[in-house]
């Protein structure tokens, strides 16, 4: 293999990426895309992260990087002037452009993804023919494969999954967890000048600018990871799906950018959360949830992106027609009465961000109970969320939280009514409407749209033996007519 220069990506600025054998000694070439920067309507801090990340690894390398700022990759590369080599990138349009690029002579060499530490093949082998999947049964794969919180060829504590430990509503009476905060960075000159030409270059952008939350150089993220596994690693396991309005990061590790920015490797993370267990620094089940998360849910994310191909953001099981309402798209908080969806959205203007039960129980159920557009709601988080990328959101949203693919990735929809945010947040302590109610002026949305979205998919629900007993308690109600005419007519939430 000659020395080509090897072509970096926005998501592999790691130095598992650059600085390995056969590659710390070639020339590195970072290209800042307008066409890409304006193709979708991204959040404004996503975009900040995107140059900043690749100009603080540019200035990182000095003489060795060359930073080529071009219309498009095509125009970018036939200014650098020879081939240069790629690791495969991590979306099927990019992949196409890579190999039409090779075709015409414009990369040399493509090599595998290193930024996640299951290769594709191997899981291609795991999945063989398999209709149906389970993450547990890939996370207990990857805990062997990689020998993490094993003990010889048994997990430690006995127990692969500490999830039933891992699931306590938040404090009663308390604002906060009152843990030390998440690890930020300080901002310096490459993010002023970000800014700046953010400001004048008018992209299309969604949501607010603000101050950078999270790392976006391997510096950055390994003071990061080191401060969370110190600070709140330990109240990160019990609390990991409770929801506190005042503490928007809870003890959440803010670790996806760097991770989706392929600036941290996932190993490292996973890694450094089992030495504080082995350290005796952190207890069994916090330091298990992480893993998984990352190990398991993370890993499994990526390679299910491609083996369920490209076609599968276009699935529609449930026949989900309702376009994004305007609200939503512009993350107008404000016209939101319901206190859960109202602070998630806020979340996500002020930040790009919300931890994955906000994600999951509070925008995706309230998306899944009125029948937004699996793909439409796809391509939004993909957008508004800072770690948002095209092979993130798919399993996710399309699979997980939409059940737009008809149970290939869950075996039941995760839909929910008010009394599970009422348990496991303390959103419906101040709110307008009562997580109790499901008929009436103050009757929670999440509560009454939950029967309104049973009745609309009895006939899937009943066959389903985890779901069968929601039509049970739906043929109960004596006021389901009067709760179906309101919430069709309903219009603000």
């Amino acid at each position: 293999m000659g020395r080509e220069p090897l072509w970096l990506f926005a998501d592999q600025l790691g130095p598992h990426v650059h600085d390995t054998d056969g590659m710390r000694d070639r020339d590195v070439v970072l290209v800042e895309s307008g066409r890409a920067l304006r193709r979708k309507r991204f959040h404004r801090q996503k975009l900040h992260l995107v140059l900043s990340g690749m100009r603080h690894l540019a200035a990182e390398l000095g003489d060795r990087a060359r930073y080529v700022r071009a219309d498009t990759y095509r125009e970018a590369l036939e200014q650098v002037g020879g081939p240069v080599v790629v690791h495969e990138p991590t979306s099927f349009a990019a992949a196409e452009l890579v190999e039409r690029l090779r075709k015409d002579g414009l990369v040399a060499d493509v090599l595998p993804t290193p930024t996640f530490a299951l290769p594709r093949a191997e899981f291609e082998e795991w999945a063989g023919d398999r209709g149906r999947f389970r993450m547990e049964d890939f996370y207990r794969t990857q805990r062997e494969r990689f020998g993490v919180l094993m003990d010889g060829e048994k997990p430690v504590g006995g127990r692969w999954n500490y999830d039933s430990e891992n699931r306590e509503p938040p404090p009663k009476g308390e604002r906060t967890l009152g843990v030390k905060g998440p690890w930020q960075p300080e901002e310096d000159r490459i993010d002023d000048e970000v800014r700046r030409e953010l400001d004048e270059a008018g992209y299309p952008t969604v949501g607010r600018d603000g101050p950078r939350w999270f790392a976006i150089t391997h510096d950055e993220a390994i003071k990061a990871l080191r401060h969370f596994v110190r600070h709140r690693l330990g109240t990160f396991g019990p609390y990991e799906d409770a929801i506190l309005e005042q503490d928007w990061a809870m003890s959440h590790s803010l670790l996806s950018v760097p991770m989706n920015h392929g600036v941290l490797h996932p190993l490292e993370a996973v890694h450094a959360a089992e030495q504080a267990y082995r350290d005796g620094d952190v207890d069994l089940p916090s330091v298990e949830g992480f893993v998984r998360q990352i190990l398991g849910w993370r890993e499994y994310v990526w390679h299910l992106y491609w083996h369920f191909g490209k076609g599968y953001t276009r699935r529609n099981a449930l026949r989900a027609r309702t376009p994004l309402p305007d609200w939503w798209a512009e993350l107008e908080s404000d016209a939101v009465t319901a206190a859960c969806l109202r602070s998630a959205l806020e979340g996500v203007r002020d930040r790009g961000w919300v931890h994955h039960i906000p994600r999951l129980m509070v925008l995706g159920n309230h998306a899944l109970q009125r029948g937004y557009r699996p793909a439409e709601l796809n391509e939004w988080f993909r957008t508004a969320f800072v770690d948002g990328f095209e092979w993130v959101m798919p399993a996710n949203v399309i699979g997980m939280s939409q059940h737009a693919d008809g149970g290939k990735m869950a075996t039941k929809p995760y839909s929910a009514g008010g009394a599970y945010i009422d348990r496991m947040s303390d959103h419906c302590r101040g709110c307008a409407f009562d997580p109790k109610k499901r008929l009436g002026d103050d009757a929670c949305p999440f509560t009454a749209g939950y029967w309104q979205w049973v009745h609309r998919h009895q006939g899937l629900l009943a066959d389903n033996n985890r779901t069968a007993r929601a039509v049970s308690g739906m043929n109960r109600l004596k006021d389901l007519d009067a709760v179906l005419e309101q919430e069709s007519a309903r219009e603000h939430f």
